[in-house]
């Protein structure tokens, strides 16, 4: 059924190319002006850059930004004399005179160099900065180089810093408009590390910018309820040989280094490059809960030391002007310790005391190769992509405990193994200067085995007797976990510009086929718990954008996604477990599914722009939390997932960047989102010393509120040389199904300083956290009431120098980014 499928679907492909490219019809009255935006100081391209052409009387007649790579094409222009304007913040502006006639209607005005603003200031010369976050039409860019408080070891480091996202210091779960549902990609593909130990991997150094994605079209593969979040590292394009050093330090209670080097050689019809970054040192955190039914109180202090080196190479071969192949590989190698404890005291009893000696070892290979193909009409092209990920994971960690009198002391053992093979084929064809198609086929193949094995005892689970007076031990059972997932996936968009209008229609068609075993291997016997899913979605989108003027764009969007479980949702082996809580995941779970509607408005200012946008979500089979009291212990917990009924959620956000003055411009943003969770939790109605099973009782628990956002980044230019920066975030009160979590907010400062010929050398500090305000303080009362903080290093100070060389910027093979990861739930899966 699937070859059937895919191969309808490819010779449908190939029908509509043919008729597509008979549809094409020139406009013989009308031309188009082509062109790249740089930075004369620099030699870079310039994103984003509004290009407006007008007639003789000063009237615009149409307009549009610059690409990632500054070039731009304006089309669809009348024959006549024209004014091409080329309009930047912090630029000085670039008008020239045009003729568009019979006889000259592909017009190429070749590289144009934008020259930087300068003002005078009590003999200071300052110089306006280019805002570091960009808002286009379907996503947030922000450019990681140029941000003073982006400074940090590793990319969890950074990311509470980003619009609209944040980080849970203790899991390292990410979340976006306050839904960790979110995808996250590197250089837009799937890692197979999961997210939060993804994110302390990656170091900073290596990050060239983050896009945020809140409502993708078809093209994208549909994981993910609240979008995509896409971190793309460092790839140097410049002629000849040269490159870019970074090293830096952070500090509070313990240092943490990370360095990287990006080297590139481009010569004729090879561009070789590649990247090496590390991140090394320890980190440290800390709490504490306190349970107000019993007066007692859980003691946590945990510590890391970690090793991640992260090596990228590629090269593009480019055989012809339209015939281009490429490859790269990303590995990424990590070593861990950990090392803490988990007190719990009793009144008038001694310290019951669980430590924890964790060793874990691993290796993430990613090997990519692309072959693009353009045709002979301008626009047309294929692309044909095959990427191949794996990764193998080993832990061992022992558990100690002093005055309990069971568990004994054990340790356990976990290997994983991933392997993932995503292949594509994407062809775009411009029927006309006005509408474009846009088709493709996806197989994505994943399979993971983990194997979990303990020296350790557990309570017999089948005996007669009632918790807590069970005496009849186990050794605990091994478990093999295998999990199996291939997706066929088929799209097509198309796009159409009116005088004002652009519209984009597009359906993605996926069939999914899912297969997982767990077998659990007791004393003399095997418990298999097998799971079998296969189905058939149909994905919409939509888009509309109207620009009335160059000052105001107004657009809406309309898209529908699926959150399939991640594999720590799925998994029945524990993902982590403390003296009085473990957690494990759910064979059963269903994916979600999610409509998503958004409408944005950005107005452009004399001195900036302001974007605003409201988004609305309808969750069907919503996935959260369930909590229960556990059978053979009823003073402990435990924790995992579900499905429930549909729900609802709304939220705004309002973000701008502007320029003041000559010297200060800031990008502040706000955001706010209903939060809407369902769940299970049981509670126990008697006292624990006398309780049994039988006064237990479930309930369904919701939690809903509102949460709000604020960030500011302010940057201030003292000289050419010398730029400060300061940074401000307030994090609202949140409810959620276990606890409610209070406010937080953050304040950062930094400067930076550039030296050396042409600036290639940059020196920065950034001191975090200044008044050390950042906590995790909440308070509960689900399962049992209880209150606690947490604290981890936030208030650091980080110094960091970069130096680069050599230039002359060349354009190399634009790789698509797809979203490919699966939902991060739990300790993240992709």
């Amino acid at each position: 059924m699937k070859k059937l499928f895919l191969l309808s679907v490819l010779s449908m492909f190939t029908i509509l190319r043919t008729q597509a490219s008979t549809l094409t019809n020139d406009n013989e009255a009308t031309g188009s002006i082509t062109g790249k935006v740089i930075d004369e100081s620099s030699n870079t391209p310039l994103p984003y850059v509004n290009v407006i052409i007008k007639n003789k009387a000063d009237k615009i007649i149409t307009g549009g930004i610059t690409d990632e790579d500054g070039t731009f094409k304006i089309g669809n222009i009348p024959d006549g004399q024209y004014v091409l304007s080329i309009q930047y913040i912090g630029f000085k502006t670039i008008t020239k005179n045009l003729s568009i006639d019979k006889g000259n209607r592909k017009l190429d005005v070749g590289n144009i160099s934008l020259e930087e603003e300068a003002a005078g200031l009590d003999e200071v010369t300052v110089v306006a900065e280019v805002s570091t976050i960009q808002q286009k039409v379907d996503r947030k860019v922000i450019t990681v180089g140029k941000d003073l408080t982006t400074s940090g070891a590793t990319a969890s480091d950074i990311m509470n810093n980003i619009p609209s996202v944040n980080v849970d210091q203790q899991t390292g779960n990410i979340s976006l408009r306050g839904n960790e549902n979110v995808r996250v990609m590197v250089d837009g593909k799937l890692s197979n590390v999961p997210v939060a130990q993804l994110l302390k991997q990656i170091p900073s150094t290596s990050i060239k910018s983050i896009e945020l994605i809140t409502n993708p079209s078809a093209k994208y593969n549909p994981e993910g309820m609240s979008g995509i979040i896409n971190i793309i590292l460092n790839k140097n394009t410049n002629v000849g040989f040269n490159g870019n050093l970074n090293f830096g330090l952070t500090k509070e209670i313990n240092a943490r280094f990370n360095s990287s080097v990006d080297l590139n050689y481009r010569n004729g019809k090879f561009n070789l490059y590649g990247n090496y970054g590390n991140n090394i040192g320890n980190s440290a955190n800390y709490g504490r809960v306190n349970r107000l039914d019993d007066n007692s109180i859980q003691l946590f202090d945990f510590g890391n030391n970690n090793k991640s080196y992260l090596y990228k190479a590629g090269l593009d071969f480019y055989m012809n002007d339209n015939n281009t192949i490429s490859f790269f590989t990303n590995q990424n190698k990590y070593d861990g310790k950990g090392f803490g404890s988990t007190g719990v005291q009793y009144v008038n009893q001694p310290l019951q005391l669980q430590t924890l000696d964790n060793v874990n070892g691993n290796l993430s290979s990613q090997y990519n190769g692309v072959f693009n193909h353009k045709f002979a009409k301008e626009g047309e092209k294929l692309d044909i992509e095959v990427d191949y990920s794996k990764f193998n994971d080993d832990e061992v960690a022992n558990f100690n405990f002093i005055n309990f009198t069971f568990p004994p002391n054990y340790t356990d053992f976990v290997y994983t193994k991933r392997e993932q093979t995503v292949a594509n084929i994407d062809y775009v064809n411009p029927l006309s200067e006005k509408a474009k198609l846009e088709m493709g086929l996806e197989a994505r193949l994943f399979e993971t085995n983990i194997d979990y094995s303990s020296t350790g005892l557990s309570i017999n689970e089948n005996q007669d007797d009632i918790a807590n007076n069970g005496d009849e031990y186990i050794p605990t059972p091994s478990t093999d976990f295998t999990y199996k997932r291939d997706i066929y996936s088929a799209y097509a968009n198309y796009s159409k510009s009116f005088e004002k209008w652009t519209v984009q229609l597009g359906a993605r068609a996926e069939t999914v086929k899912e297969d997982a075993n767990a077998i659990k291997t007791l004393e003399n016997s095997t418990e298999a718990t097998p799971f079998k899913n296969d189905y058939f979605q149909i994905y919409p989108s939509a888009f509309f954008t109207f620009s009335p003027s160059e000052k105001n764009s107004y657009q809406a969007s309309f898209s529908r996604r699926v959150d399939r479980p991640g594999l720590q949702q799925v998994n029945p082996i524990r993902e982590w477990s403390t003296p009085l809580i473990s957690s494990y995941g759910n064979t059963d779970l269903q994916p979600q599914f999610t409509n998503s509607f958004e409408i944005n408005y950005t107005r452009n200012l004399e001195k900036g722009s302001i974007t605003s946008g409201v988004f609305y979500r309808i969750v069907e089979d919503e996935i959260n939390r369930v909590l229960f009291i556990d059978r053979l212990d009823l003073n402990k917990s435990i924790l995992s997932f579900d499905n429930f009924d549909n729900t609802t959620a709304f939220g705004l956000e309002l973000s701008s960047n502007y320029r003041p003055t000559t010297w200060w411009n800031f990008n502040a943003s706000f955001d706010l989102y209903s939060r809407k969770q369902k769940g299970i939790a049981e509670v126990l109605n008697a006292p624990i010393e006398t309780a049994t099973a039988n006064d237990i009782s479930v309930s369904t628990i919701e939690a809903n509120n509102i949460v709000w956002n604020f960030r500011v980044f302010n940057n201030f230019k003292a000289t050419k040389k010398l730029n400060l920066s300061l940074f401000a975030m307030y994090r609202g009160e949140e409810e959620g199904l276990q606890f409610t979590r209070k406010p937080m907010f953050m304040v950062n400062t930094g400067l930076r300083y550039s030296f050396l010929e042409d600036n290639r050398a940059t020196f920065s500090f950034n001191y975090n956290d200044i008044f050390n305000t950042m906590k995790f303080e909440f308070e509960g009362d689900r399962p049992f009431p209880s209150a606690g903080q947490f604290n981890w290093e936030s208030n650091t100070w980080n110094i960091s120098i970069s130096y680069r060389f050599g230039g002359g910027k060349y354009k190399a093979l634009q790789r698509k980014n797809r979203d490919n990861n699966e939902k991060s739930g739990g300790g993240g899966f992709l």
